[in-house]
This record gives C-alpha cells, structure tokens and sequence, in this order.
C-alpha cells in the first residue's frame, strides 16, 4: 500500500520529487565538504569518500551522512517509482540503496597507518561498496532496456553512468595518484542519473 501514496500523477508526487531531490543536494553537499573536515594529509584528489568515513577520524560523520541520505534517497525513489520501473531496475537500485546505507554503517579503514582499525568492518565496507557499484550498472542498463523496449528515447545519461560505472573503477586501479578524483566524477554522474530519474517521477511510463 505504501508504494501507492507515492504513484507518478498523484497530488504527493510534488513532494515526493522535491524530497528527494533535496536529499541527494544535501547528500551531495555532505561528501563534497567532507574533506574540510580531515586531518593534515588527506586530499580530495588522491583519497576517495570511504576514507573520508573512515574508521577513527574525527569528523568522518559528514561523509556518512551523505552515504546514508544517498541510500535513503534511492529508496525512496525506488519507492515513488514502484510503477514506472522495470522489476530488475527496481531490484537493482534497491540493492543499491541498501547497500550505500551498508557503506556508512562498515567504514573504510583510516588512510593514517597509524590509526587501529577494525579488519572485518574494512571488508564489509568494501563487500557493501562492491555490490552498490554492481547494482547501480545494473539497474541502469535495465532502465536502459526498458526504454527501447518501450520506444522511448535512450538519453545520453544512461549511456554516461553506464560507462562511468564500468569504466571508472578501472581508471581508479590504473591511476591510483587520481582516485578521489575519479570516484567524485562517478559519484558527480550518479547523482546526475538518480536526480533526473526524480525530476520525472511526474511522467507515467508504461510498466514493463
């Protein structure tokens, strides 16, 4: 029943697309400012989020904050567009959504080698983080499908956050002096992918 409060064309979905909208701006916002918060040493460039909610660093609360309203965010996107998804897109950003909670909840170990840390919160995080970038290229090549299924344009977005969520980690390994920058971009492109999918919560698509 919950999912039918929050149907495309219903009087809430104003709110609902606005709520949502304004919890991936502040999430956004929260891992962006993130690194003002760390100790001497970190950089923006070369250090991803994770270790911006890492283990025993002061201040590593911004950035999962973000994680967590990112997580809640596609939830409830998931949620409002319960009828206008394809079921393996709706699988799969829910996945999504649970596991980015997931990274917040078991964080990276601290880039300071120096500072003890917990080895099995350290592989959690990175078994939740793992699963969230599987999700995401999933669930948006099965959007994807159901647009030419359903003869609707393909948009230039899901052919980027495709290749960013597949490419990307890629790079990350290749060039690891550049990590923080490039994981920011695929971060920059998600949230591009999820807030457009948010503005057009209005519009009614065919179920597939």
């Amino acid at each position: 029943m919950f999912h039918k409060l929050l149907l495309p064309g219903n009087l809430d979905s104003f709110i609902v697309r606005w709520g949502i909208l304004a919890m991936l701006a502040f999430s956004m916002i929260a891992l962006l400012t993130a690194p003002v918060l760390m100790p001497e040493g970190y950089s923006w460039i070369t250090h991803t989020t994770s270790e911006s909610a890492a283990q025993g660093l002061q201040g590593a609360w911004l950035a999962r904050t973000g994680f967590i309203l990112l997580g809640f965010a596609v939830l409830w996107l998931v949620a409002a567009a319960y009828s206008t998804w394809a079921r393996g897109a709706s699988w799969m950003h829910l996945t999504f959504g649970i596991m980015m909670i997931g990274t917040a909840v078991y964080a990276h170990r601290p880039f300071m080698p120096d500072i003890p840390y917990d080895v099995i919160e350290d592989w959690l995080h990175s078994f939740t983080a793992t699963l969230m970038g599987f999700a995401f290229s999933l669930g948006v090549f099965f959007r994807l499908l159901q647009r030419a299924r359903e003869n609707l344009k393909i948009r230039v977005l899901d052919l980027v956050a495709l290749a960013s969520a597949i490419f990307i980690p890629l790079l990350m390994i290749s060039f690891p002096g550049i990590t923080g920058l490039v994981q920011r971009l695929m971060f920059l492109v998600a949230y591009l992918w999820y807030g457009t999918e948010a503005w057009q919560l209005a519009k009614r698509f065919v179920t597939a």
